[in-house]
């Protein structure tokens, strides 16, 4: 069985792990919902995008036509 200083090594290691997996790193993107209801994605640039629903719907709507756009732009 462990022993009580070998369960407080582990607890304070995966503590360490814990805090280290919440903070995204250089490249990684991240989200998160404020509290009015945005969603911001971190990670694309020096700072945050944020978009409320109805503007990633428009956003999202778009999409096939942009990548439509981009494969026509690099073929030429």
């Amino acid at each position: 069985m462990a022993s009580e200083e070998d369960l407080k090594t582990e607890i304070e290691r995966l503590r360490a792990e814990n805090e280290a997996l919440k903070k995204p790193t250089r490249g990684q993107m991240s989200l998160k919902v404020s509290e009015k209801g945005g969603l911001s994605v971190y990670g694309l640039g020096r700072f945050p995008v944020t978009l409320y629903k109805e503007q990633w719907i428009r956003l999202l709507a778009m999409s096939d036509e942009s990548a439509t756009s981009s494969a026509t732009t690099t073929a030429l």
